[in-house]
């Protein structure tokens, strides 16, 4: 019966072959109705296979004419869903499926209204000025977002059995949208509002939605219809937090021409719903996510679509729902699944987003390179590359130009040189992008007496310290003493990544020796690039490596980027941004890691006063009768419990000073991240000041061409680094914001606040 239940509505040998929905209902309502006492599965199905809502809720309206007690519980285990969902997206999926109970003749429609109405009332409340808080507009939009995505679902049945009420609901959302504030752009809640409307006016008719309870429609109607209450409203503030918790559902990426996503408007939005819902529930499993978006219960093709949704999302700012590998994982499966079919439209999108790429964000830009890369890396790293040979044309900042040339860097990484120059036989001339094919850059290679003593000392497994002996013994300058030592340990550890870890890992006190403080620090990492400057992957490595060693600061990190030979490449390379990008991850993930840890180990304080409270309530039940204590508690269990409590005190007293340990270090932590951000935007502020020109930098569209890229150098470098400041700002607001006060008043130049 669980097979039954999850495979409704596909074609499998679990029904058959059958394709008829109204063939699985009867099917599995004759198989459930004998399992009666599974309705949590029911409901789990129709929250985690929410494409298939109308089939489940069908089902429920059947069993609710062979038993409302059984039916009356699922409607109760849905508002209990509902009401813990209510400050999550679950609460979209539960909507739907009360909408859907509703026209099955189990749900009150009157009771539906009635919780549209409260959400609807939540909404107004938070966006007034004087009564709530428009910080939380996000919180207001998602609610009144939620019931316009019920429409499509039952708007017709309740239109049919409570029309004034429901035109009550519409004139409501109405003047809420007439008061909510407004982006110069169209945004999702009006762009649905408007798809709602014309479904309206056409009579609430919907194509991409089944609708099954109409072939069971003479036996529903004797059905007992339930009521349920309402959920109670939650409150809080500010807007950043807000935007996290309820994000708007999605932002279109209108890639293609109208003509190829060409479907009535609330069909785009069905199905939208219907791959946003299976790529949010399949996402541990990528085999069926990719079978469920390939069979959904639609009469029409929709493959277009499918693309721009996903791509929507594996570009959604400041992150995508999920990681974007998983994203690159579905597209390929899809693929496969779709041979003659997805893979042009995928190239398409590629090709669409490439013509754009000057006016994409640099964080997409980023995503973009690193999944078209590795999708081709799965695909034989086939591509018509001839077609965008015209990038040689262009100047070196021109963004297509970057971006093949990005592409082709990460192409080498995910294979080897040769292959790659192969690959683009078609475009010879596109060389000239690859990186360079040289290995290491060892400067010591012919002679060097110290650099053939470090080296043969190494080979001759000696320690740390009498390596250490031997640079003290030799005078040296300093520069020249860090060059040799730090270019040696490199080029011992360049066969691979697992030498240049047991290099670092039995060596490292060498490099701290002689790099104790930023200035070394700095350095060090010049010698690691110029020793890799054949190589960004492994420069990119070895810093961050040297970073978790502790040999590297983040603020070395952030000095060295700032430095005049990287702050030239800002706009014509990937490989500053990238090591940047990796010493800020570490610092936060460093952070986060603390912040797991110690809220695990308050969790273990609090199971531990639990054991201690039950013993005590346990001997508290101790009675004297006549002098002598009587046990009111069963003494082996008191005994267990005693056991208990004494492990839980030992245990508590280890949790508490680690504990302590831990919030001291997050503490430190916190502070090594403010002055890490306050660094990070004062060097920003001082590159963009010297740069940015006082008038406002504005492309001239209308002299672009397609082969040509009007925009300066100096100007692209502004825009190329204003963009690299907006995706920092985003991806760490939530660390910055507490710091936002001393950023405004000592880094934040009027100019760059401006830009």
């Amino acid at each position: 019966w669980k097979s039954l239940l999850l495979r409704i509505g596909d074609k499998c040998p679990e029904y058959s072959s059958s394709s008829e929905f109204k063939d699985h209902i009867e099917t599995c309502y004759g198989a459930l109705r004998r399992e009666l006492e599974h309705s949590p599965f029911l409901l789990q199905c129709a929250e985690q296979l929410p494409h298939k809502i109308p089939l489940y809720g069908t089902v429920v309206g059947l069993l609710n004419l062979e038993d409302e007690d059984f039916v009356k519980t699922i409607v109760e285990n849905t508002q209990t869903s509902f009401q813990e969902a209510l400050n999550c997206d679950r609460i979209r999926i539960l909507m739907r499926f009360l909408t859907v109970l509703m026209c099955s003749k189990v749900l009150q429609p009157a009771s539906l209204v009635v919780v549209f109405e409260t959400l609807l009332s939540s909404a107004a409340t938070t966006v007034d000025e004087e009564k709530g808080n428009p910080s939380w507009q996000a919180c207001a939009d998602f609610y009144v977002t939620c019931i316009l995505s019920c429409l499509p679902w039952g708007g017709a049945e309740l239109m049919e059995q409570v029309p004034e009420e429901i035109e009550r609901v519409m004139v409501g959302i109405e003047a809420y949208l007439s008061i909510r504030f407004e982006d110069d752009e169209k945004d999702f809640l009006e762009d649905l509002w408007e798809r709602i409307q014309v479904l309206s006016s056409n009579g609430w008719k919907v194509e991409s939605v089944p609708r099954p309870h109409l072939s069971f429609e003479a036996q529903l109607v004797a059905g007992k219809s339930h009521p349920i209450s309402c959920p109670e409203q939650p409150y809080g503030k500010q807007k950043h937090e807000a935007e996290l918790k309820y994000p708007q559902r999605t932002r279109r990426l209108n890639i293609f021409p109208a003509s190829k996503t060409e479907l009535q408007p609330i069909d785009r939005f069905v199905v939208e719903e219907y791959l946003l819902d299976v790529l949010l529930f399949l996402n541990g499993c990528r085999k069926e996510c990719a079978s469920f978006m390939v069979g959904l219960p639609v009469p029409f093709r929709y493959e277009y679509l499918m693309a721009e949704t996903i791509f929507s999302q594996l570009l959604l700012l400041p992150q995508p729902p999920f990681r974007p590998i998983y994203y690159t994982l579905v597209i390929m499966d899809l693929c496969k699944a779709l041979p003659g079919a997805f893979p042009a439209v995928v190239a398409g999108a590629v090709r669409a987003l490439f013509d754009k790429i000057a006016d994409l964000d640099m964080e997409c830009r980023t995503r973009l390179i690193l999944w078209f890369s590795h999708h081709l890396s799965n695909f034989q790293f086939i591509w018509p590359w001839e077609e965008w040979a015209y990038v040689l044309d262009l100047p070196n900042w021109a963004p297509q130009r970057v971006f093949v040339q990005e592409v082709l860097e990460r192409e080498v990484r995910l294979s080897y040189w040769d292959k790659i120059k192969q690959s683009i036989e078609n475009a010879p001339a596109l060389e000239e992008l690859l990186p360079p094919k040289g290995g290491p850059n060892f400067k010591y290679e012919d002679g060097g007496e110290i650099s053939a003593e470090i080296s043969n000392k190494v080979k001759g497994r000696q320690t740390a310290h009498e390596i250490i002996s031997l640079i003290e013994e030799n005078i040296y300058p300093a520069h020249g003493t860090l060059s040799v030592v730090v270019q040696t340990l490199l080029d011992i550890g360049s066969k691979s990544f697992t030498h240049l870890i047991t290099v670092l890992e039995r060596y490292g006190q060498v490099i701290a020796k002689i790099c104790p403080d930023q200035d070394k620090q700095v350095m060090l990492i010049a010698e690691v690039s110029s020793y890799w400057k054949n190589n960004a992957q492994m420069t990119s490595i070895a810093i961050d490596r040297m970073m978790g060693y502790r040999l590297i600061s983040n603020l070395a990190i952030v000095r060295w980027v700032f430095s005049p030979e990287n702050i030239g490449q800002f706009h014509i390379s990937d490989r500053p941004w990238e090591i940047l990008r990796n010493a800020v991850s570490k610092t936060y993930n460093r952070i986060t890691d603390l912040r797991k840890e110690i809220s695990s180990l308050k969790k273990g304080v609090i199971s531990a006063e639990k054991a201690k409270a039950a013993l005590e309530a346990a001997e508290s039940k101790l009675t004297l009768v006549e002098g002598e204590p009587v046990l009111g508690e069963n003494p082996a269990r008191l005994k267990s419990l005693k056991t208990q409590a004494e492990k839980a005190k030992e245990e508590e007293v280890s949790i508490h000073d680690s504990l302590q340990a831990k919030e001291a270090l997050l503490a430190r932590a916190l502070d090594e991240n403010e002055v890490l951000f306050l660094s990070l935007y004062k060097n920003f502020s001082n590159v963009l000041v010297e740069r940015l020109p006082d008038a406002s930098m504005e492309v001239d569209d209308e002299n672009s061409q397609p082969n040509g890229y009007n925009v300066g150098e100096k100007e692209q470098w502004c825009l190329s680094t204003l963009g690299y400041v907006k995706a920092f700002s985003r991806q760490y607001a939530s660390e910055i914001w507490p710091h936002i006060e001393k950023l405004d008043v000592e880094v934040l130049h009027p100019l760059f606040r401006k830009a």
